[in-house]
């Protein structure tokens, strides 16, 4: 079912946010392409936006600005990934102990859980989620939330071990693929884990791609340019659905997809 209403099994990405230059800007944007519903939050809380489709918890949008440290640069404009865990020190220690570094230690949001941010061995930021009032994605593989999570990275092989060793996953190569794998969760498919296309820019990191469910991914891309976004995939058909990869307007990096009916 696209409601969620139950935690995430460990190891499950659960949901994703995107840190921006502009925040009101990026509110406004993915509104307009979504139809999410979002606004400002709480100083205490650097003004992080949860935002909603059709009344449930589908991403969060947050001031970069708001999040940087002193005296350090300001966090990059990427959609983050997040993994689901039932103890965010445990699995900061199991994040270490696999080869993993940690970006932030483990932080109380409030009451709504734990979280912290972390580079896998192969350069990929992630983060953890553990959930006390706020579970997560509410909403996902409808239109306008959140479908699919794919880790692209320099070192496929280094990649799975990490996430089996720190997350319990396991990475089988997906039948039929040459270059593909899942990860999995008690048998059931999670994320993907592929290598970086030869065809990315020079310089390019492992990072997680976050996908999109969309009723037309031709008229969504169409939208996204009208808007300033830019097309660096453009929508084309595969197993799983028509798919594109693009780019919003401040530069955070994402994919949609319109899944078969």
């Amino acid at each position: 079912m696209p409601d969620v209403t139950t935690r995430y099994q460990p190891g499950t990405p659960c949901w994703v946010d995107l840190m921006t230059p502009d925040q009101q800007a990026a509110l406004d944007f993915y509104r307009d392409l979504f139809g999410w519903q979002g606004e400002v939050g709480p100083p205490e809380f650097g003004g992080y936006a949860v935002c909603s489709l059709n009344g449930r918890p589908v991403a969060g949008i947050g001031s970069s600005a708001a999040m940087t440290v002193e005296g350090q640069p300001p966090p990059p404009t990427v959609w983050t990934t997040y993994l689901a865990s039932d103890d965010a020190d445990a699995a900061l220690a199991a994040v270490t102990a696999a080869g993993g570094t940690a970006m932030m230690p483990v932080a109380d949001v409030g009451t709504t859980g734990r979280m912290l941010v972390a580079l896998d061995p192969t350069g990929a930021a992630f983060g953890v989620w553990q959930p006390l009032e706020f579970i997560g994605s509410g909403v996902v593989n409808e239109p306008g939330s959140l479908t699919w999570n794919e880790l692209h990275t320099a070192d496929p092989d280094t990649a799975r071990r990490f996430y089996a060793d720190a997350f319990g996953v396991t990475a089988p190569l997906m039948e039929g693929a040459h270059h593909y794998w899942t990860l999995a969760v008690e048998g059931r498919s999670v994320a993907g884990l592929c290598p970086l296309s030869p065809d990315v820019a020079a310089g390019t990191p492992s990072h997680w791609l976050t996908y999109f469910a969309v009723d037309d991914a031709d008229s969504t891309v169409d939208a996204l340019v009208k808007r300033g976004g830019t097309v660096l995939a453009p929508p084309n058909d595969t197993p799983w659905g028509r798919a594109a990869r693009v780019r919003d307007p401040q530069g955070a990096s994402f994919a949609v997809i319109a899944l078969p009916g």
